[in-house]
């Protein structure tokens, strides 16, 4: 059986994750988006032993309860969302199979649409990990109250605490005296230094954060800095669902907490504070004590 992915990003919603990436290139939990859709396809197909070929969107996440109820069917299907339109399919080939019947989707699942939907899958994955997996270096007065993966190269100093389930990569820098918590994934070559607390959030390779600084909730692309005391905040004062603005319009996260999104090579003044539910642009800089009210554009 194989597992044929096709692209169906829509990359304007996605921004400014997918200014120079595509959705499937982008890094998270130790792998990528790519691998991490693939990898969850796999288990619809799992105790298929022909050649034919399900056929599956990029930018879908299947619920596991679909994916039994699609293990079930032993014939060719097609997977159709409300107004029955083919998502995914099952055939010989890559074609829809013509006259096979049609499954819908159930609630549980969705298009990835929106950067903070690479939010809920992250945590959806990490809160699946139960075991630690250590081949870098852990200094003695570093405390694990929760799960670790810790990458080759990569070496935690004293005082770091780490909260939940965290995965960092190859060559990273953590510590000394920082804070980790909730799902937190790291990629490769990144530095958390002195009294950086970050929460529930997502770092692609070559990210820095190294003194005096809150991140939470928030995505953060490849080769960005945080200076010194950048603060994303993370949480609304009358406790609503924060709302950002995509292709000009509101939209409701559906999440109480949501930082920032920051796209590639974004350096941050020391002591930018982000409101929540902002966008920050690929090669934007913030200059000392900037605040950042409004999503910040690289036209």
């Amino acid at each position: 059986m194989m597992i044929f992915i096709y692209q169906n990003e829509n990359r304007e919603t996605l921004a400014p994750l997918c200014c120079r990436r595509s959705l499937a290139d982008l890094k998270m939990a130790g792998t990528t988006v790519n691998d991490i859709i693939t990898t969850r396809w796999e288990a619809a197909v799992a105790d298929f032993a022909d050649n034919r070929i399900l056929s599956a969107p990029l930018a879908f996440w299947p619920s596991k309860e679909l994916l039994a109820e699609l293990a079930g069917h032993r014939e060719n299907y097609i997977l159709v969302d409300a107004d029955r339109k083919p998502l995914a399919w099952l055939n010989v080939d890559q074609s829809i199979p013509e006259g096979a019947p049609e499954v819908l989707v159930d609630e549980k699942s969705f298009v990835i649409r929106y950067p903070w939907h690479l939010l809920k899958i992250h945590e959806e994955l990490l809160a699946e990990i139960r075991e630690n997996k250590i081949e870098g270096t852990v200094r003695d007065g570093v405390f694990i109250d929760g799960t670790l993966i810790l990458g080759e190269g990569s070496v935690i100093l004293p005082g770091v605490y780490i909260e939940g389930v965290a995965i960092i990569g190859k060559n990273c820098k953590i510590g000394p005296n920082c804070y980790f918590r909730g799902y937190t994934s790291l990629g490769d070559k990144c530095h958390v230094g002195q009294a950086v607390e970050v929460k529930n959030s997502i770092f692609m390779d070559k990210v820095a954060a190294g003194h005096l600084s809150y991140i939470g909730d928030t995505i953060v692309c490849s080769n960005t800095n945080f200076g010194a005391g950048t603060i994303t905040s993370n949480f609304r004062h009358d406790g609503k669902n924060h709302r950002s603005i995509v292709c000009g319009e509101l939209i409701d996260t559906g999440r109480r907490k949501f930082g920032s999104i920051i796209g590639e090579n974004v350096h941050t003044g020391i002591h930018t504070s982000i409101y929540p539910g902002r966008k920050i642009w690929a090669d934007v800089s913030t200059l000392p004590g900037d605040i950042v009210k409004y999503d910040i554009v690289n036209d």
